[in-house]
């Protein structure tokens, strides 16, 4: 059966000499593989492009009660990104969020909600006036609330975890910035050091891998930390 809906790029591998298997989150039917055929051909490229990680699609897909690999009738594009393929912060931002999603939800699992946010979060790292700063950060609190474990308050972030490396003073700081990164989102305004944003970072990673099974580790840190030195 034809299906309509909206779908996030994921990622895509290799399969055999033209092909692809390219894994989306798609609004209505959850995360999918999809197999794309002749997409690494000399006279595709255009094609090839609308899978690279975070590309935001319109798609008719056929919707097979099996399981197993499904295939794409029609991709266009939803939205093209200006920014994020061109500016190495973004990029680099962009694989530390297909990487949280990627171990976060499972073959199948399907939430609009989340979806909606995600859609949002690419539409605002590609928005040239977004603080990159601070972006991991509200991706990552925002995120854990539609997937069930986010504490009501920001000093959970901090007391919920196996790991506390902030002083006394450190730990207030980081309790201010948590609630106004709860309250105002990627619109906040406050700054703190960098320091201690990255210590942050590390800890609300740390407090992931609490609650996924086998988050391994975190790969995409490396270029983030690579990207802010």
């Amino acid at each position: 059966m034809l299906k309509k809906t909206q779908g996030i790029v994921l990622s895509a591998i290799r399969y055999k000499e033209t092909s692809i298997i390219v894994k989306i989150f798609t609004r209505e039917l959850g995360l999918k593989s999809y197999l794309v055929n002749g997409v690494r051909t000399q006279g595709n490229k255009s094609k090839i492009a609308l899978y690279q990680p975070l590309t935001l699609l319109d798609l008719v897909v056929y919707d097979k009660d099996t399981s197993g690999l499904q295939r794409i009738s029609d991709a266009q594009l939803y939205r093209a990104h200006q920014l994020i393929p061109f500016d190495f912060t973004r990029t680099g931002i962009a694989l530390f969020i297909t990487e949280v999603i990627s171990k976060s939800i499972y073959e199948n699992y399907q939430n609009e909600s989340l979806f909606d946010f995600l859609l949002e979060c690419v539409i605002q790292l590609d928005n040239k006036g977004t603080h990159l700063g601070q972006f991991p950060l509200v991706f990552l609190i925002k995120k854990a609330s539609f997937l069930g474990f986010a504490p009501e308050e920001a000093l959970g972030f901090l007391s919920e975890s196996r790991s506390q490396p902030f002083s006394p003073s450190e730990l207030i700081q980081a309790e201010n910035y948590l609630k106004a990164l709860m309250t105002d989102s990627f619109a906040n305004e406050t700054k703190i050091a960098k320091s201690l944003r990255q210590k942050l970072l590390d800890h609300l990673l740390d407090f992931y891998s609490q609650h996924l099974d086998n988050p391994g580790n975190w790969k995409s840190l490396i270029i983030l930390r690579q990207l802010n030195s």
